[in-house]
Parts: structure tokens; C-alpha cells; sequence
């Protein structure tokens, strides 16, 4: 451990601090503005509607809204990083171990955005006490009640949160693909509407705090040259393009020549 953390020390005086972070009063105000329309505006409704409606869409809410569990990212992280480690001590190869780290730097990555986010998201949802759209006849969508229990933390999502914190921390180590992980994380958070256990306002959220929480865990990163590094605006962007799929190099492996099986190898 002593090791390690020798080691990050070195790098974060090899990589300075980068320029000024991401538009955050810009950002922070949309999304303030958002949670406030949100909360006077469609709560309301939407906590009625959960209460005297049938929901069409709640088989489709309910098949996928345990996607956003965070047990289960934060498994595979976890398995991902020790397995790259372990690679890392036993790969002779060269470009195997620069793939492992890649992967443990990743996987880290990703069990950092997700844990912090969630467990930032329980603390502050206890302390505020909201209840949840179930409660709506009793307690209508302003109803808060600290500490409890679960009845009373519907805001932010949790679920929300751990969405917004995974998918955005594939936005930016695949920033390709960022429409498709937007428009994913809308459905996977509303879902939490749809199975009628947040409003719309605890969804928005967690969606923004958990993206956000990414956004400032890979600044971090790139503070100490790991996976990102920071545009002239300060946005994290992946230090090399990082591949969703490792294959193996086949670049340099001769073909036999025509009409000759390849070699078994022992």
C-alpha cells in the first residue's frame, strides 16, 4: 500500500493541475432549474396519476429499472480490477500487461464513480427525508420527514444516481457512443417513475449528480495521468482511445500459404 501510494504521489507531481474545470456554474444552474420545474410542475401529476391510474407501462418499467443496482457494477469492477492486477504480476508479455493496466485503470475508474455517487446520493436522501409517490395521499409530492426510513428517501434516486454515474463514465471513456448511453440512462432513470417509487425531480437528480460526480472522479484521474486527460475547457477526455472490445493483434501472425492447414501448437 506504502507502494502505491509512492507511486501516485509521483505521478501527480509529474502531471500538475490541468485547466480550469467544466462550466460547473453554467451546468449547476441548468440543472438547479430543471429539478425546481421538474419538482412544481410534474411532480404533482405524476404522484396523482401513480395513485389513481393504471400504468401501462409498468411491466416495462419493472423489467428494466434493476439496472440500476449498483451491487452488481460494482462486482464486476471489482472482479475486473484484481483480475488486471493479477495479469499485470504474471503477463511476460509486454502489450498484456499494458492491457491489464488499461483494464484495472478502467475498472477502478468505474467502482470509484459508482460507490462514491451512491453512497454520497443514501446519505443525502436520509438526511432529507422526501417521501416517495406512494406516500402521496398522505404526504403529498412536499412531504419530508429526516431519518425515517425508507418510506421517506425518494430524493434524489438512488437508482438515478448509479445510472447517471455508470453511463457517463462510459461516455467518457467512449465518447462515441454518448447518445446511446443518454438516451439509455433516461430510460433506465424514469423507470424509477414508471415502478412508481420516484418523481421525476428525485430522477433528474440523481441522474445529474451521479454524471457529475463522473465528470469530477476522471478530473481526478487525469490529475495524476490515469485514463483522461483535460481539454483546454477542462473537460476529461480519454488520454488513448479506449476500446470496448480488446482482440488479440493479428497483424503480425504469417497465414500458412494456400492449401496448408495451419500448425497445431503444443
Amino acid at each position: 500500500m506504502k507502494r502505491t501510494i509512492e507511486k501516485l504521489r509521483h505521478r501527480r507531481y509529474r502531471h500538475p493541475s490541468g485547466p480550469r474545470a467544466p462550466r460547473w456554474l453554467s451546468y449547476g444552474l441548468v440543472t438547479i432549474n430543471l429539478i425546481l420545474i421538474a419538482f412544481f410542475l410534474l411532480d404533482a401529476p405524476v404522484g396523482s396519476y401513480a395513485a389513481h391510474t393504471p400504468n401501462v407501462l409498468l411491466p416495462v418499467g419493472k423489467a428494466i429499472t434493476d439496472f440500476g443496482t449498483s451491487g452488481w457494477i460494482l462486482f464486476a469492477a471489482a472482479i475486473l480490477f484484481f483480475e488486471a492486477l493479477a495479469v499485470i504480476r504474471l503477463a511476460t508479455g509486454l502489450k498484456a500487461r499494458f492491457q491489464a493496466m488499461l483494464v484495472s485503470h478502467v475498472a477502478g475508474y468505474i467502482f470509484v464513480a459508482v460507490a462514491g455517487s451512491g453512497l454520497l446520493a443514501n446519505l443525502v436522501k436520509r438526511i432529507i427525508g422526501r417521501a416517495r409517490p406512494g406516500l402521496y395521499e398522505q404526504w403529498g409530492f412536499y412531504g419530508f420527514n429526516p431519518f425515517s426510513g425508507s418510506r421517506f428517501e425518494s430524493f434524489p434516486s438512488g437508482h438515478a444516481t448509479t445510472v447517471g454515474a455508470f453511463l457517463m463514465a462510459l461516455a467518457l471513456l467512449a465518447p462515441r457512443y454518448r447518445l446511446f448511453f443518454l438516451i439509455m440512462s433516461l430510460w433506465l432513470g424514469f423507470s424509477r417513475v414508471i415502478v412508481g417509487a420516484h418523481y421525476p425531480s428525485d430522477v433528474i437528480a440523481g441522474l445529474s449528480f451521479g454524471a457529475w460526480f463522473s465528470v469530477i472522479m476522471a478530473i481526478v484521474f487525469s490529475r495524476y495521468g490515469l485514463l483522461f486527460r483535460q481539454e483546454p475547457d477542462g473537460w476529461p477526455v480519454p488520454r488513448r482511445p479506449v476500446p470496448l472490445l480488446l482482440r488479440p493483434d493479428r497483424a503480425n501472425v504469417p497465414f500458412p500459404p494456400r492449401g496448408v492447414p495451419p500448425k497445431r501448437s503444443d
